[in-house]
């Protein structure tokens, strides 16, 4: 990746001025020198040998129909005897995804730009979609998507694809994200670009107008889809103690209901010098922390809630890297996390 040090959003950012403060990711591929507006990379997505070329049938799973991914063409010569023709090009071995995001934002837009837990999720994504059929044809969700690349790529094979966040200006710019990729798509997946505010109270609002204008705006036919859901995605969304708090408590509404959904959520630790305890310390890894208990362990959450977050970290070195041109650093972590009953 190119790029300049990294100034990272800090634990909270309650206060007025702090939310004008300029941050910047460390992720700007390809971004001239001095660029300080939205930019177009372009990602390169390794393919794993077992998925490149393109003569082999694969299944639709939503048909269970065969479908060639190359059609086949035979030519005989005059002793009947089959004429192999030489491949022109090679196959190829990517596929590219084009995101357009800032190179730097006030801390509230921090969805602007692309952020590094975000690419880890990524990879984590594609080796589920290129080892097992686990994903196809799911209802999936990206909670405070940013920019959207994880939910573009469960549209290569999710059923319906929900990509979710606040903000008209965030929003405006995931929708050209969806729609500069749309190539890439399933050509039966359904991907919406909807306002999620973690604030406010559940569920998402809906419009019973069906000729309404409002862009990302939920109606009635897409909650129930998005209530059919089994896997939520999430990355980079913990940096503010309050921000963590309204993201479990819509956890809490969406999987205690659906308590089958999974949730694969990619952080960044980040470390700041605290007065209180006098050394550089994760605040706001700490407390997202606190909302989790560890395989079956009985740890109490500090609201005294009988229901709590199951967490399991999942170890990134049995996840290759298909995203080229980044570096993971050794503060990226990714969680896996279930909704259960604590035992009393």
């Amino acid at each position: 990746m190119e790029g300049e040090d990294s100034l990272r959003p800090p634990p909270d950012f309650r206060g007025t001025s702090e939310s004008e403060e300029q941050v910047m990711s460390e992720v700007h591929l390809g971004c001239p020198p001095g660029h300080s507006g939205p930019h177009i990379s372009h990602f390169i997505i390794s393919l794993p040998a077992s998925v490149r070329g393109g003569d082999e049938p694969i299944e639709d799973d939503y048909s269970g129909e065969k479908l060639s991914l190359a059609r086949k063409e035979y030519d005989l010569d005059g002793d009947g005897d089959l004429i192999l023709k030489r491949r022109t090009k090679p196959l190829r071995d990517y596929f590219v995804v084009a995101i357009r995001h800032n190179i730097t934002s006030s801390i509230p837009r921090v969805g602007l730009q692309v952020w590094k837990a975000e690419l880890v999720l990524a990879d984590f994504v594609l080796h589920k979609m290129f080892t097992s059929k686990e994903l196809d044809g799911i209802v999936a969700i990206e909670l405070g998507a940013g920019t959207g690349l994880v939910g573009m790529l469960l549209a290569r094979v999710a059923r319906t694809v929900f990509i979710t966040d606040h903000g008209e200006e965030v929003l405006d710019n995931c929708a050209k994200n969806v729609h500069l990729n749309a190539a890439i798509f399933h050509p039966r997946a359904s991907v919406y670009v909807r306002e999620l505010d973690w604030n406010c109270s559940w569920q998402p609002q809906v419009i019973e107008d069906l000729e309404s204008k409002e862009s990302y705006i939920w109606n009635k036919t897409e909650v129930e889809e998005f209530w059919k859901a089994s896997f939520i995605v999430a990355a980079d969304v913990i940096y503010s103690d309050d921000l963590t708090d309204a993201l479990f408590s819509t956890l809490h509404r969406m999987m205690s209901k659906c308590p089958e959904k999974v949730l694969y959520l990619a952080l960044e630790k980040r470390y700041n010098f605290s007065i209180d305890d006098l050394d550089v310390v994760a605040n706001g890894y700490s407390h997202f922390r606190s909302y989790l208990r560890e395989g079956d362990s009985d740890g109490d959450l500090e609201s005294g809630s009988l229901h709590s977050f199951l967490g399991k970290r999942v170890d990134l070195a049995e996840i290759p890297q298909y995203v080229r041109d980044y570096e993971r650093g050794n503060d990226v972590e990714l969680w896996q996390i279930m909704y259960g009953e604590r035992k009393q």
